[in-house]
Order: structure tokens, then sequence, then C-alpha cells
């Protein structure tokens, strides 16, 4: 059963294996190749989602103003180079401040005290030489942890610790309440954390991470909304300016469905407390953008955009060190990608993946399946490309509708090596069973035959069937004295140009060649495909036969090594049809009453001198008025004797015809009369050889 289904559907076979090998390498594929690979079809999701909100012209800024404030190149050639001293920070600080924004992050981290203003100065010295007294002057000059943290008293400012694996310090923050258990099993975590010095510690209303989590692929798609230092859950920077702006003095954290709660805010919280970043258009992110240098030098007009916004400073100078490669560019400044979070939480968007890339790849695949091994290439291929359409269209509308991300990439690619596989697979099958018929049958039908069962097999049944055919043999008269005068290489020769020719005008009028033996040709009609009047089609083909053998006679080399006249049979009925033989010899032939039938009519064109001698079924199936009766014979496989027919020839009038008609009906009654007429009937057509057999007959008879 197996092998039988294998031969038959060997594409269907190879598809479901090319899906149970892709289900499985999927699910043996290393889990960070896996993520990186899901992570990689969301961003192509997310870009397609940002190109259509883009186009939106309803899609607007986001209600709350976000401002960054950028260290840039020009900045420090204004300011001076980086790392700057607390003096030089401070004064940033106190020109952001100016502007009256609502809430300032810096995306700097202040892990060491002041070395450079002249209190620290003095402070080094006076440690250094032992005298108190220059230490004791420290109070009295600029110190610039002081002054920065002065300039960070007048707005409320969240500064930026990290995440540290070496440390167990403990992070300060705001509490994370819960109203309800909330599952954290994914969250970022850490030993310890390491954060500003204490002086700005103290001067600032929120510390927030700055650490932003990399994929396998060192892309940073994630921001962390809640981290795990040592045993306390902190916010990230991001987070942490927008409970400044919201004015909430802590986190909450809810269930059904999993959320941080901000004051009036709410933001869904995923199992590893990280939002991922939808992306931002490169054209919005400069326009909320402002050069350090120019809020400093007291640019009114760029002063005047701080006012009651969220203010976030940071670098994109490279010698800040905080550049990093996104989704959608190689080098962004980790500022602007907290500008993105507080953005994209303000505009309540929290990308979420959904895991349906197995369950998906499933259904693509068994479509693929069906697709290549059920359908035509052309609506296979349609379906496919339908369904790969609805795929994407699907995600990207999920994405665009429910901020739910599903990845396309996989189950496109498992669909597409599905049904490459199985179309190879049915594709070959089709070219092999397309090559075996036509071995089987090309030399027997006309190739207009061959291609329409090459397309549908379907139409085509070797394993045998009873059905009803016409029968045609042919023989060559005195074939066997002809190949005592004719050389082996002539006799070859003419007669293979003769096979030739008596095949093409078989296969001409629908008929298949059945053998060919010696000088005889067997072909039958009706099979192995319906022939509508199967009889007439012999019959034309008989009477064509005829006029071409007798002009093939008349050429040179025929006629040289004297080529006999062809004498043909026709004759209808059942017969089985089918393949005969062994596996190594298969030959698609007919076995019936009616192939013998045809056989001995053949050899009755001896007796009568016809050349088309015709069953009485096939003639009852033809119209009679075509026919002159020959007499009446024993046909084998048939109890009774029946009457046999021959065309009339092309050259008898409707008188003689009449007269051939009166004699032969005579026969029964005064056979010496009969053949009288026969003789003379004779006298009248010498070329026509059966009114002088039929009068021969009958004197035989007569004289017995």
């Amino acid at each position: 059963m197996l092998s039988q289904l294998g031969k038959t559907h060997s594409g269907l076979i190879a598809g479901l294996l090319a899906l149970a090998l892709f289900l499985a390498a999927l699910l043996l594929m290393p889990r960070e190749w896996r993520n990186v690979s899901r992570e990689r079809a969301f961003d192509v999701v997310l870009a397609a989602d940002r190109q259509i909100r883009r186009s939106n012209p309803q899609e607007t800024a986001s209600a709350v103003p976000v401002v960054v404030v950028d260290i840039d190149r020009r900045t420090l050639d204004s300011l001076g180079p980086w790392p700057w001293p607390r003096e030089t920070m401070a004064r940033l600080v106190e020109a952001v401040a100016s502007g009256k924004p609502a809430v300032v992050g810096i995306d700097v981290l202040f892990t060491q005290v002041d070395t450079r203003s002249p209190a620290a100065l003095a402070r080094q010295l006076g440690s250094l030489t032992g005298n108190h007294d220059i230490s004791a002057l420290a109070g009295g000059l600029l110190d610039g942890d002081k002054h920065l943290a002065a300039a960070m008293k007048s707005v409320p400012v969240a500064l930026g610790f990290v995440l540290d694996a070496d440390k167990a310090d403990a992070v300060p923050g705001v509490p994370v309440l819960a109203r309800r258990p909330v599952v954290l099993d994914g969250l970022w975590r850490m030993t310890g954390g390491l954060g500003p010095v204490s002086p700005l510690v103290d001067a600032a209303k929120g510390l927030g991470a700055l650490s932003l989590p990399g994929d396998a692929d060192g892309r940073i798609r994630r921001v962390p909304l809640l981290v795990g230092a040592g045993e306390a859950t902190r916010p990230g920077l991001a987070l942490e300016a927008i409970r400044l702006f919201e004015r909430a003095p802590a986190y909450s954290v809810d269930a059904d469905p999993q959320r941080i709660i901000v004051g009036d805010l709410e933001v869904p919280l995923p199992g590893d407390g990280l939002l991922r970043l939808a992306g931002a258009d490169i054209r919005k992110r400069q326009a909320r953008t402002i050069a350090a240098a120019d809020v400093v030098n007291n640019n009114a007009m760029h002063r005047a955009r701080l006012a009651g916004a969220i203010v976030l400073i940071g670098g994109s100078a490279p010698e800040l060190g905080g550049l990093r490669e996104t989704a959608t560019d190689p080098l962004v400044p980790s500022v602007e990608i907290q500008a993105d979070a507080i953005q994209q939480i303000y505009a309540r968007r929290a990308p979420q993946a959904v895991p349906l890339g197995f369950a998906l790849t499933l259904v693509m695949g068994l479509i693929a399946v069906v697709a290549a091994s059920a359908l035509s290439p052309v609506l296979g291929a349609f379906v496919g490309l339908t369904a790969l359409a609805a795929l994407w269209s699907g995600a990207i509308l999920a994405s665009l509708v429910g901020d739910r991300l599903i990845d396309p990439v996989m189950p496109s690619i498992g669909g597409l090596f599905v049904f490459m596989t199985s179309s190879v697979s049915s594709y070959a099958l089709v070219a092999r069973r397309e090559a075996r018929i036509r071995s089987r049958f090309e030399q027997h039908l006309a190739p207009a035959v061959v291609k329409r069962i090459a397309e549908n097999p379907g139409l085509l049944k070797l394993s045998g069937e009873k059905r009803e055919i016409t029968a045609l043999w042919t023989d060559i008269e005195d074939f066997t004295a002809m190949t005592h005068r004719a050389g082996p290489e002539q006799l070859v020769a003419v007669l293979d140009e003769y096979i030739e020719g008596m095949a093409a005008i078989v296969m001409k009028h629908g008929g298949m060649v059945d053998k060919i033996v010696g000088d005889s040709v067997h072909a039958f009609f009706n099979a192995p495909l319906d022939l509508k009047d199967h009889p007439q089609r012999a019959l034309d083909c008989a009477e064509e036969i005829r006029i071409w053998a007798k002009e093939f006679q008349s050429r040179n080399e025929p006629s040289h090594i004297g080529f006999g006249r062809t004498r043909i049979g026709i004759e209808t009925g059942e017969a089985i049809v089918g393949d005969i033989g062994i596996r190594s010899k298969l030959d698609y032939t007919a076995h019936g009453d009616s192939i013998n039938s045809a056989a001995r009519l053949e050899a009755l064109n001896k007796r009568y001198g016809s050349t088309i001698c015709v069953g009485p079924f096939a003639a009852a199936r033809c119209t009679t008025t075509l026919f002159r009766p020959l007499g009446v014979a024993s046909l084998r496989g048939l109890d009774v004797p029946v009457e046999v027919f021959e065309p009339w020839p092309p050259e008898a009038s409707a008188d003689w015809r009449e007269r051939y008609i009166a004699a032969y009906r005579m026969i029964e009654s005064d056979k010496a009369g009969a053949a009288l007429l026969f003789e003379g009937l004779a006298a009248e057509c010498p070329g026509d050889p059966v009114p002088r057999m039929l009068a021969a007959e009958l004197r035989s008879v007569l004289s017995a």
C-alpha cells in the first residue's frame, strides 16, 4: 500500500516529510538562533507598520512633549572635550532648568566624585601634601558635585544607574507595590547596581536604569520598564521620567491583564519587564532634538521648546560611548532610545509577541503540500502566494490594530521549502510518468493523443479493462516470395518505409498501432482512449491505406522487388486491453474475438480477391451503402457463419453495383446464373478481382 501510495502521491509524501523535517529542525534549532530569527521578522513587520502609520494623516505625535538635549560634536567643540567637569554639566542642567521643563532625565552615569573643580583639586592637593590648611580651602571654593546638585534641585531630575554583576550594592528608589501577584520570572536581574555619587542621588528626585539589553545579534530592541538590582525591583530611566512627570509617589503592578500603573497611566508589563520598541521615524527624532550648545548659549527659541516637556539629556558624540545599534539604525544614541520609549508609552503602544510561529509554520506547510501536490502548477502557485499574502497581511494588521507581533518569516520559509520540495517531487513524478507514457505510446498513437494522455493520466487505464474496440489487421500479399527476390538491406529499407507510412495513417485516424509483426500491422481503435465512431474511423483508415499502399507499390524500389498488394481485415467487438507481460517487458495490447476475427478477415481477402474485408459487426456500425457483400464465412469465436463485406470500389457505377447485388442474391437459387452474371461484371471491371473470384468459386462448386 505504501509503495503504491509513493508511486501515485510522491509529491504529497515528499511535502509531508519536508514539513516534518522543517518542524523538527525548528524545534532543535538553538534558542538564540530562533530568537534572532523571530526578532528580525518582527523588525520587518514593525517597519511595515511604521510606513503605514506614517502615511496615515490621522497619525499624530505624542500628547506629551519629549525633547532630547543632545551633547553632540558641535557642543563638545563649543563647551569643551568629554569628559566634562561637573561644572560644565551643571551649567547645562541650569540652562535646561531655565526653560521650565516638567522633568529632566539625564542619560549620563555619574559614578565617581568630581575631580576637576577647584574644591576637588584643593582636597586632592591637601591629601597629597598632608596640609590640612589646603584641604580646608575646599570649603570656600567652587565644588562641581555641589554645583550640579544645586542645579538639579531647581527641576525634578531623574538620574541613571547601571546593573552590575560584580557588586551587591543596593540601588535606592521608590517602591513597586503589587496589588495582586504578578509573574516577572524573566526579569532582567543582577546582584547589584552602580549608581551616582551620594550628593547627586540626594539632589535627584528619581533614579532609573540606563542599561539597555541587547539581543543575540547585538541590536537593542527593548527598553527596561523594570529591572532587578539585587533583591530590589527598580524602574528604567524612561519609566522613572514618566513617574516624575505624572507626579506619582510609587509604582503599582497588577494582573489580569498584567500591567504597571504610574499615576493615571497604565502600561502593559511583560514577564521580562521589557518594553519592545516599535521603532521611531528618524524625522521625528530630528524634530525633537536640540543641540546642548544651543541651550547653554541662551538660545531663547530652543529654550522655549523645553517648557512643560520631558527633557532627556544625553549624547550623540562618540566620545560619550552611548551609541547603540537598533533595528532601524546602526548608530542611535541611547538617550534617543529612552526618548522613543517615553513617546511610545504615552502613545499607548506596547508590542507583544504572540507565540504562533510553530502553528503557523504547520498550517503554511500543509497549505503548501496541498497546493503543490493536488493542484495544477499555476493554481498551486496562486494558492501558495495567496496564503503568503494573507500571512503577511495578517501579521501587519495584528501589529497595526492590536500591537501583537506575529512572525511571518519562519512560516513563509517553511511553506516555501515544503512547496518547493513537494513541487519538485510532483514534477519528477509527472516527468517520469509522462516519459513512461510517451515511451509506451509515442510509437503507437498520434502525438496529440500521447500529449493528452501525458497531461491527464487519469484518462488511461493500464491495469486492464474490457471495452469495445475495432481491430484492423493488415498483411502483404506474397510477402514470402518477395523476400527471396530482394536483398536483405533492400528489403529492410522498403519495409521500414512501408511500415512508417502505414503507422502514420493509423495514428492520423486516431488508431493505435499495437504490433508490427513482420510485414503485418496490428492496430485497434477506441483504446486506450475513447474514440467516437471508431468503426467508421477504422474503415476510413483502411480506405486511405488501400490508396496509399497501391501508390507505394508503384514506387521504384518496391516495384523493383515486386512489392505485393496490402490486404486488410476489420472487425468490431469487445476485448480485454491493458498491460500484458512481465515488469521488465510490458506491452499495452488487446485480446479478444474481434482481434482474431480481424486476422481471419484479412486472410479471407485471398479467397475473395478483395482488399478490405469487413466483419458484420463493424459493417453494421457504418453506413451500409458503403459495402458490397463478399460471401458467408466462418470466423473464429463465432458459432455460425457470418456474412462479410468490402467497401465498394470507387470506380463502380450505380448500375454495375445493382447488377452485382442481383448476382449475389442469385447464388443460393441459381449458382450457374450467378456465375454468369459475375463473369460479365468482371469483364466490365477487369481491375476488380472480386467478381472474377466469386464466379470461379461458383464454377468450382458446380463442377464438383
